[in-house]
């Protein structure tokens, strides 16, 4: 496949190759870190090299994979999306990454607990974040994860 996945562009962060880039032309990791960091030159996050990777499975809906770096092959991608693991459900030091997180508790939480896992999420992140920003990042969320159920 030479470009993105339709549902891509709704489905995973601003800052994601997966927003540009195919399946396979891109690395998936469990979560991410200081050594992925968002490269402006580059317009998604990248390993030291330079391989442009996504830190959320959950999002693209990819297992972790060194499908760039290494030739993994691509699997199924009608397959369902991994569930977010326990890291992805640690509270995130940057607001580049409070959307991922989000989504990360809404999909790790049955239909009937997804009133009270919003109202846990947004006092946790207004620990660390701005209201302004919890706001903005849940709205964004849950206008798309929502539709989801």
């Amino acid at each position: 496949m030479a470009g993105p996945l339709p549902r891509w562009e709704a489905d995973t962060c601003a800052v994601c190759p997966a927003q540009v880039l195919g399946p396979g032309t891109f690395d998936v990791l469990a979560r991410p870190g200081p050594r992925y960091p968002y490269r402006p030159e580059l317009g998604w996050r990248a390993d030291p090299d330079g391989v442009p990777v996504c830190v959320h499975p959950y999002r693209v809906g990819m297992p972790v994979g060194e499908y760039k770096s290494a030739g993994v092959p691509v699997p199924d991608l009608d397959s369902p999306a991994p569930a977010p693991t326990p890291e992805a459900l640690e509270l995130p030091e940057r607001l580049e990454d409070l959307e991922g997180w989000l989504v990360a508790i809404l999909r790790s939480v049955p239909a009937e607990r997804m009133f009270g896992a919003v109202a846990r999420a947004e006092r946790e992140a207004a620990t660390r974040f701005t209201s302004r920003d919890v706001v903005k990042a849940m709205r964004k969320v849950m206008s798309r994860e929502l539709t989801r159920a």
